[in-house]
């Protein structure tokens, strides 16, 4: 039997500000990410603008004094792929991506096919947006919706007085 003093101390290294359940949880992304994207077709791997197991297209919101412009990124699709709805407070866009590739060459053929499904929901303030007027457009795989402002909420630009307080 040996005693707790002669047995071999292994130190566990933990980096200052570094969490062991997050550094594991780390290792285990990297190895299942490793695996998918060798697998997986090349618009389904994960990277910024999508996960894993789904599409999930990069997405860009911005607002102006006029409205606001939704711009999300849809390589190699085209309109009828896409459905953009409104509703007061929120924009649903709703897609289908289908990708078929085959290669032949002497004594070699290979054949591949892949699909997915997305939904993206975006909120925008329904007492500012002006859905009845909204616009969307695909250009280049670039899909563009534009929802202007309300009439009365949209500010113009003036220039104040800088006053010295006393």
């Amino acid at each position: 039997m040996t005693s707790p003093s002669s047995e071999k101390n292994v130190p566990i290294v933990v980096t200052k500000g570094q969490n062991p359940i997050q550094m594991l949880q780390n290792e285990i992304n990297s190895l299942f990410g490793g695996f998918f994207n060798e697998t997986l077709p090349h618009w389904w791997r994960s990277s910024e603008s999508m996960m894993p197991f789904g599409l999930y297209p990069a997405t860009d919101v911005t607002e102006t004094d006029k409205g606001y412009k939704i711009t999300v990124e849809l390589p190699g699709m085209e309109a009828k792929d896409v459905n953009v709805s409104v509703n007061e407070g929120y924009v649903t866009i709703q897609g289908k991506k289908e990708e078929s590739f085959k290669e032949e060459k002497a004594g070699y053929y290979r054949q591949e096919r892949s699909f997915g499904d997305f939904t993206r929901i975006v909120p925008l303030p329904p007492h500012l947006a002006n859905m009845d007027n909204a616009e969307a457009s695909t250009s280049k795989g670039l899909l563009t919706i534009l929802v202007p402002k309300k009439a009365d909420t949209q500010s113009k630009s003036r220039i104040l007085e800088v006053k010295q307080a006393a």
